[in-house]
């Protein structure tokens, strides 16, 4: 393994991560990084926030220079370097120089290719036209701030309503932008369940963003710059567009050496970073990885993932024999809105059934502190399980408390196969400028162990949507909160009236009770089915997490 030579192509998170982990396992490889950018190893996350100025330099968002990663590591990093092609027979790469136009060629023993993803941009008419941006490079965020900072930007238009989309608007409405977001999706926040997509759009378009949904857009018209954007429905003034609809991982390089493109269309790699080409190993948001819950083959392009990539690739090129794994990754994410959190981590709902798993949900908002403890905010978990084998399958968080730390428990007790029994019981930190007693995690687990034993029915938000014109809507609060807001056409009886009126009810109809979050509807359910009602159920999340419309 002496002085063997390591090409690694791609400079951001996981290709200088592979290079820094091997050279720390054994100095003695020879290992150049070369990249046809100008940056490497940058903060592609922390990019909408240096358009907003909360990252106010752009230093900040280089992590390593290549003079720094030089004096670090000792390896060599080659910015504006383009790889264009390989002879996997003699091991070279053909090395376009892009200052000049020479080509060069650069011989390896092993080959790492971490070239990531590119953004995913539509062919549509006005596509180049001034003022029409992509995000995912810092050129791409120097580029836009400057644009910003002209003072010539009154309303801008971002297209797609995913993570990177979202954290721009924001950042764009921060500096006194009006800005409008077009989804094609039903929602934004796509991979999200309907119910906590729909409370951050409420939430969002409550701080004045501009969101419509289920929309395409299919031009973009200006002289020079961009002055409108055309949707299927309308048209949207703008001085500036970001393209932010999704990307696609970088495998052109991959395919003319032969390498196997998996079902995702990204590389496909065993659990050591291996190609199906000897020596040759492939990191990043360029490879496919494994769902951790299904076992089949899944993309998740995030800084997270590539770098656990990039250090299990390092490992295994010292020591084959060694043979460290990454089993797979549950595509946990946390995004930030104005002053709204939200986190996901497993499956969805949706595609938990599109699986083929029995599923079983609930929805239980909580607070993040103790409630008498100043400063807590109040945030929504929905928890999710197989009905057989009461495996936990995923979770959403939402709401302006803290969620990374619920989401981050849950994303472990599923990594380790856990049950919904098992995270009923865990040992979690307790006093109240942290937690609740029963932490929020534990009361989803709680409420979620009773509905899979029979002891509670429950309907979600978006079953009782399909459904309002059929069932009676209970409404079991005092009547002052049910004239501040309530579901249209709901019946509304205090829960400590309930036993004096409930006769005025129809035993024999689909009963939906309602009330704040939850915990009084179930007290209530609990009366009504004494009592012999026999078609009750609770409104998951209560008014408190109801997405819909309301009087």
């Amino acid at each position: 393994m002496m002085n063997q030579k390591v090409l690694v192509i791609g400079a951001v998170a996981a290709g200088t991560k592979t290079a820094a982990k091997l050279k720390r396992e054994n100095p003695n490889f020879d290992i150049t990084v070369i990249t046809k950018d100008e940056y490497i190893s940058y903060a592609g996350c922390g990019l909408p926030y240096y358009i907003g100025g909360v990252i106010e330099e752009k230093k900040e968002l280089v992590v390593k220079t290549p003079e720094d990663f030089k004096l670090i590591t000792g390896i060599d990093v080659l910015i504006n370097h383009e790889a264009i092609d390989i002879d996997k027979e003699n091991k070279k790469v053909k090395v376009k120089v892009l200052a000049t136009g020479e080509v060069k060629d650069f011989h390896y023993d092993k080959l790492v290719i971490a070239t990531g993803a590119s953004p995913f941009v539509p062919p549509i008419e006005g596509i180049d036209l001034e003022r029409v941006f992509t995000l995912r490079r810092v050129e791409d965020a120097l580029a836009i701030r400057e644009a910003v900072e002209s003072g010539e930007i009154k309303k801008a238009v971002v297209v797609g309503g995913g993570f990177i989309g979202l954290e721009t608007a924001e950042n764009l409405f921060d500096r006194n932008i009006e800005v409008s977001i077009v989804e094609l999706a039903p929602h934004i926040l796509p991979g999200f369940d309907e119910e906590i997509a729909l409370y951050a759009q409420n939430y969002m378009t409550e701080k004045g963003v501009n969101i419509l949904t289920s929309e395409k857009v299919v031009s973009i018209k200006g002289k020079g710059k961009v002055e409108k954007v055309v949707t299927d429905k309308r048209e949207i003034e703008a001085d500036l567009v970001i393209m932010s609809v999704g990307v696609k991982p970088n495998v052109g390089l991959a395919k003319k050496l032969g390498i196997e493109i998996g079902t995702t269309r990204a590389i496909k790699v065993n659990q050591h970073m291996e190609t199906n080409i000897p020596d040759v190993y492939a990191v990043g948001d360029c490879a496919e990885t494994t769902n951790l819950i299904t076992g089949k083959p899944a993309w998740y392009p995030m800084g997270s993932t590539a770098n656990k990539m990039g250090r299990v690739a390092g490992i295994n090129m010292n020591d084959p024999e060694e043979k460290d794994s990454l089993k797979g990754v549950l595509g946990t994410t946390v995004v930030k809105l104005f002053g709204l959190n939200a986190a996901k981590t497993g499956l969805s709902e949706r595609d938990a059934k599109k699986e083929g798993y029995d599923v079983v949900s609930v929805i239980v908002p909580g607070n993040d502190k103790a409630h008498y403890y100043p400063g807590y905010r109040m945030i929504i978990t929905k928890l999710i399980a197989d009905k057989n084998t009461h495996k936990v399958l995923g979770a959403q968080v939402i709401g302006e408390g803290v969620v990374d730390k619920p989401i981050d428990i849950i994303a472990t007790a599923i990594t380790l196969g856990a049950k919904v029994e098992d995270l009923e019981k865990l040992d979690l930190a307790y006093a109240p400028p942290f937690s609740m007693a029963m932490a929020t995690t534990i009361v989803a687990a709680n409420v979620l162990l009773n509905k899979l034993k029979g002891k509670i029915e429950t309907i979600s938000p978006v079953q009782l949507k399909d459904k309002l014109d059929e069932v009676v809507v209970l409404d079991v609060r005092d009547e002052a909160s049910n004239m501040i807001c309530s579901i249209p056409g709901c019946i509304n009886i205090y829960s400590e009236e309930l036993s004096m009126k409930a006769e005025e009810l129809d035993k024999n109809k689909e009963t939906v009770l309602v009330c704040k979050i939850g915990k009084n509807a179930y007290l209530s359910y609990l009366q009504l089915k004494e009592m012999g009602f026999k078609n009750v159920k609770v409104l998951e999340g209560g008014m408190a997490a109801y997405p819909y419309k309301t009087e």
